[in-house]
């Protein structure tokens, strides 16, 4: 069965516009263009590759980074080096260069991005200072002097020395990684990469292994700096360390926030207005000034706090805007991804036994226990801490369990598991929402509710960045689309999530759990924030749902919605449970009426 759906495509204008700059860069040589003007193209361009990792890295993973400037100079030094020292081409030199600064990154990475907010701008930051000195002083590579005499790039014998033909050279890396980037962020693994930024515990919930993507996303950074590094050194003809230090660090991180954090064309545009002002800066300044001195420091300084307080965005969306927005382009696609056999009704999902979990002297859960079965629907309830959203951070390793055990699968083929992941809860079909809701808000309805569907089809990084993973892509975005309409929110699927209220983020929520293809369906609060009619809809859906074999495990304050849907009621007070049956047994239990829904009356005086 074929179906045409409306599918979000807000990467085809940036492609046409990467086309367009490319026809540009095979232009810009051939015109009158005095010489200085060649060679500020060219350092624009060259400083637009760092840029790019920096939108990518900080815009797009909200990881901040000042050493990109540090991985230049790894690029930098090695073909300087190799070509001067050891007689190598300066081709030849080009995946060594790569090679170094991408394993020095990973070293580097696999300790910091570990740190978050600002631990992590200030891991980066020492270990700026650090390499800066060791460029510094290290005999081989000419200590503070830097290495002179680095030969002109060659290829098939056509020399790169003069700046209008070493411009096509730097322009078509830049539309090249440009593209290649581009291609990486409308992906699969581009969406993983956007839920970096929310903090991760939504990507975590529906498989991404954070901790690999943001090592990824910082290499890839690194490797673009390289590149960077490569060129300026060929472009320049030779390196010292103060090319590679603080300041500059500081520079690309200017351009990457004025252009705009996570547009891929925000850096070129903020790569060329910071070399363009800073060469203008540098000659008039000491003029009005009557003295020398680093005086665009300050200038640039004063520049990025007031991008931040007037156009936290950058400038690039600004422009855009000018522009109308592609609309979605109508695409013709199979009803989804094919789902997975759910087990027969009433088969054993869920077993937990003496759940606990402690903070400090704090217990917050204590010898829980209970058991959940295919196509049944359950609630736990309690009064504020009484420790339900954390049994459901326990039950998908979100909180690391201090006892007990689950067993997760059907009664024959049960796994009995003392701690979980929740990757691991992913990959056994476990999704969830959350009590805050997690969505990425820069990121379309279509694209939160795709991440959820992460697992069911695997097109990694490289084949995403050649744009062989269209197929797969339209599959997953299929799915998203079918989801977002069993939830009502086909109207809004194309707006960034941001935009949306609470009640309908919730639903989103609930669409990306189900793009999981869950055979067991945990919902944080998934009625807080909706209409009446919102609520009756989401009743409807979690029935159909049960009626299909799929667990539903909630957890909810609305006593009319909770006691009119679910079969079975377990109650939890200060960390323990006081009771479980049906709901009619549960709304007369006394001990619950005294801990939740009302104190008893009193049978005599």
């Amino acid at each position: 069965m074929t179906t045409t759906k409306r599918i979000d495509a807000p990467m085809m204008k940036p492609r046409r516009v990467a086309l367009l700059a490319a026809s540009c860069a095979l232009a810009v040589p051939l015109l009158p263009l005095p010489e200085y003007l060649v060679n500020l193209a060219d350092l624009a361009g060259i400083a637009a590759l760092v840029a790019l990792g920096l939108v990518v890295l900080t815009g797009v993973g909200g990881m901040t980074s000042f050493a990109q400037a540090v991985f230049v100079g790894f690029g930098a030094y090695t073909t300087a080096y190799l070509s001067t020292v050891q007689g190598w081409t300066p081709l030849a030199t080009l995946l060594p260069a790569l090679a170094l600064t991408g394993a020095v990154a990973w070293l580097v990475g696999a300790v910091t991005v570990r740190l978050s907010g600002h631990f992590l701008a200030l891991g980066t930051l020492a270990w700026a200072v650090a390499f800066f000195y060791l460029f510094g002083t290290v005999p081989m590579l000419g200590q503070h002097t830097g290495i002179s005499g680095i030969p002109a790039v060659s290829i098939a014998g056509v020399s790169f020395a003069d700046p209008r033909r070493f411009y096509l050279l730097v322009w078509a890396a830049v539309v090249g990684c440009a593209t290649l980037t581009i291609n990486l962020l409308d992906s699969r693994s581009g969406r993983a990469l956007r839920a970096l930024r929310g903090g991760g515990a939504a990507a975590r919930a529906f498989g991404v292994n954070v901790g690999a993507a943001k090592l990824g996303l910082f290499v890839y950074a690194a490797l673009l700096a390289g590149l960077a590094g490569w060129l300026l050194a060929h472009f320049q003809r030779s390196v010292s360390p103060s090319m590679f230090g603080i300041n500059a660090g500081v520079e690309y991180l200017l351009m990457a926030v004025l252009g705009g954090a996570g547009q891929v064309f925000g850096a070129l545009l903020g790569a060329g207005i910071v070399v363009v002002l800073r060469e203008q800066l540098q000659v008039y300044l000491p003029q009005w000034l009557g003295q020398t001195g680093n005086f665009e420091t300050v200038v640039f300084g004063a520049l990025l706090l007031t991008v931040l307080l007037a156009a936290r965005e950058g400038l690039w969306p600004r422009l855009a805007a000018l522009w109308p927005a592609p609309p979605p382009r109508a695409v013709a696609q199979d009803t989804g991804l094919s789902r997975l056999a759910l087990p027969e009704r009433d088969t054993q999902l869920l077993r937990a036994r003496g759940l606990c979990k402690r903070f400090g002297g704090l217990v917050a859960v204590n010898d829980v226990s209970f058991t959940l079965r295919a196509g049944e629907i359950m609630a736990l309830i309690g009064p504020n801490g009484a420790g339900k959203s954390t049994t459901f951070n326990l039950l998908t390793g979100v909180l690391a369990m201090t006892g007990g055990q689950l067993q997760i699968g059907p009664e024959t083929q049960g796994r009995t598991l003392d701690s979980i992941t929740p990757q691991q809860a992913a990959g056994l079909r476990i999704a969830r929402t959350f009590q805050h809701v997690k969505l990425v808000g820069a990121m379309s309805v279509l694209d939160n509710v795709a991440l959820g569907a992460h697992l069911r089809l695997r097109p990694g990084p490289l084949v995403a960045m050649l744009r062989l993973d269209r197929r797969a892509e339209a599959r997953i975005l299929a799915e998203a689309a079918r989801q977002i309409e069993r939830v009502g929110l086909v109207e809004v699927m194309h707006q960034r999530a941001d935009s949306l209220a609470l009640g309908q983020l919730r639903l989103v929520e609930i669409a990306r759990a189900l793009a999981l293809d869950p055979v067991l369906l945990l919902l944080d609060e998934p009625a807080a924030g909706l209409r009446f009619k919102e609520k009756v809809l989401l009743g409807q859906l979690l029935r159909q749902l049960s009626h299909e074999g799929v667990a539903v495990l909630i957890v909810e304050h609305d006593m009319d919605f909770v006691m009119n849907l679910v079969h079975r009621i377990v109650v939890l007070d200060f960390g323990r449970c006081i009771a479980e049956g049906e709901p009619t047994r549960i709304a007369k239990d006394p001990a619950v009426l005294a801990a939740y829904l009302g104190v008893a009356e009193e049978s005599g005086p």
